[in-house]
C-alpha cells in the first residue's frame, strides 16, 4: 500500500513538473521577441563571409569601407524581411512589447557604431573600425537579445570575444574576426535558431 501512494506521489510530482516547464516555456515565448530570423541571419553571414573576402582585396581604404558599408545595408535589408517574413508567419505583431524592447535594446549601439565609423574613418584611424564593428555589434545582440530567445545573447558574447581580438591585432587577423563574426557566427546561429525556433 505504502508502495503504491509513494509512486502515485512520485507520478503526481513529475506530471506537475512537466507542466510547470510547459507554463514557463509558454510565458517565456509570450514576454520574448521571436521572430528572430534563422535563415536570415544565415543570408547575412554568407554576405558577412563575401565581404571578407573581397574587402581586403580593395586598393583604398575608400573602397574597404564602402564594401562593408554595402555589405551592411544588405544584411539589414534581409535581416528585415527575415523578421517580417518569421513575424508574419509566427502570427507575432512587430509593434509587439517584446519587439519594441528587442529593438531599444538594439538599435542605439548600432547608432553610435555608424557615428564613430565616420569619426574614426576621418581621423585616419581605419585599424580601429574591425574591433568596434565587432563590439558594438555585440552589444546591439546582447542588449536586444535579452528580449528574444536564449540563444541570441550567447552569439553577441561571441562577438565581443572577436571584437576584443581584433583591436588588438594586425589586419589580416582583423580581416579573419570580421569574417568569423559577420560571416560564420550569423551563419551557425541562423542555422540553430531556423532548426530550434522555426525560419
Amino acid at each position: 500500500m505504502d508502495i503504491r501512494r509513494l509512486r502515485n506521489t512520485v507520478s503526481l510530482h513529475e506530471h506537475a513538473a512537466e507542466n510547470l516547464l510547459y507554463i514557463r516555456d509558454a510565458m517565456e515565448r509570450a514576454s520574448s521577441f521571436t521572430a528572430v530570423p534563422g535563415w536570415g541571419g544565415v543570408f547575412m553571414g554568407l554576405a558577412g563571409l563575401a565581404a571578407a573576402i573581397i574587402a581586403p582585396a580593395q586598393h583604398s581604404r575608400l573602397a574597404w569601407l564602402v564594401t562593408w558599408l554595402a555589405t551592411a545595408a544588405i544584411a539589414v535589408a534581409v535581416g528585415l524581411l527575415g523578421v517580417l517574413v518569421k513575424a508574419r508567419n509566427e502570427g507575432v505583431p512587430l509593434l509587439s512589447r517584446p519587439a519594441r524592447q528587442f529593438a531599444l535594446g538594439f538599435v542605439p549601439a548600432i547608432f553610435v557604431a555608424a557615428l564613430l565609423t565616420i569619426v574614426l574613418f576621418r581621423a585616419g584611424l581605419d585599424a580601429l573600425l574591425p574591433g568596434m564593428w565587432l563590439l558594438l555589434y555585440g552589444t546591439a545582440v546582447i542588449a536586444g537579445g535579452t528580449f528574444s530567445i536564449r540563444i541570441v545573447p550567447l552569439m553577441g558574447i561571441l562577438f565581443l570575444f572577436l571584437g576584443a581580438i581584433a583591436l588588438f591585432t594586425a589586419p589580416p587577423v582583423q580581416a579573419a574576426c570580421l569574417g568569423l563574426g559577420f560571416g560564420g557566427l550569423h551563419i551557425v546561429f541562423g542555422v540553430l535558431i531556423a532548426r530550434k525556433y522555426g525560419g
